[in-house]
């Protein structure tokens, strides 16, 4: 995508190195999201190139993002009147911004600032890792709007939190803050605001340190271990470490 129609939709996108950085870039509403974005950001998850091997996502301003544009709620009510399979399909191309930041490739990473509500707290979710900054507040409000949260943030929240406390964090649309955060799991860390660079370049540092491909290896093994039986991820993690020694003898052989 161009950068002209990545800024229509209220987003910049870099690549540095190893590294590419998302941005939602919407701050005059707290980067509040909308149809448009949620495409555009499925199609970066198409061009990010192979060699990146940490993405950040991060919001301009002092907020990550509010979530749903309250301006864009009429036209998401159009959808009732189609067929079900049409709306499914129309979802399924939103979820698509979403889900791409758990590819195995990289590891991905949400620097959230001040709030993170609904579409923003499932954004966050998607990453593999959240940094936080001391005032941020998360909430997952969909179900204040009479909706369920439908932009994949179900099932890491209950993977992250377990069952009844994410069913309370969702039925009840509390906030919850960065120190609360840190303590059931959400959060990675947690830093000053005047810190959340500095904290981000250290765990980028830190996370490109070992080879990629060991990276990209376990990161695929962790994805569907709570899924998997024992003898299963065993065999997995088997043939993930032939492929690591023959990678590695490769080198050997090379240098």
């Amino acid at each position: 995508m161009t950068p002209e129609e990545l800024g229509a939709a209220g987003l910049r996108y870099d690549v540095s190195g190893a590294v590419a950085t998302v941005t939602l870039s919407r701050p005059d509403v707290r980067n509040a999201q909308t149809p448009t974005m949620w495409r555009a950001l499925a199609g970066i998850g198409e061009e990010i190139p192979d060699d990146v091997r940490v993405v950040v996502v991060r919001g301009e301003g002092v907020s990550f993002s509010a979530g749903l544009d309250r301006a864009m709620f009429g036209s998401l009510m159009e959808l009732a009147a189609l067929p079900d399979d049409e709306v499914s399909e129309t979802v399924d191309g939103f979820q698509q911004g979403f889900t791409w930041l758990r590819d195995p490739r990289f590891v991905s990473i949400a620097a959230v600032q001040g709030h993170a509500i609904g579409a923003g707290f499932q954004l966050a979710l998607s990453c593999d890792l959240r940094v936080l900054t001391d005032d941020a507040q998360l909430s997952m409000k969909e179900p204040a709007l009479g909706l369920v949260p439908d932009l994949t943030g179900t099932k890491p929240l209950v993977e992250i939190v377990g069952y009844a406390r994410a069913l309370e964090i969702c039925a009840t649309t509390r906030l919850v803050g960065a120190a609360e955060a840190l303590e059931i799991g959400l959060a990675t860390l947690v830093c000053p605001v005047s810190e959340l660079d500095g904290a981000l370049s250290d765990l980028v540092g830190a996370l490109t340190a070992p080879a990629a491909g060991a990276v990209r290896e376990t990161k695929a093994l962790l994805l569907a271990a709570s899924g998997r039986s024992l003898d299963e991820q065993r065999r997995l993690e088997r043939e993930a470490q032939i492929r690591r020694f023959r990678e590695l003898a490769a080198l050997m052989t090379n240098a």
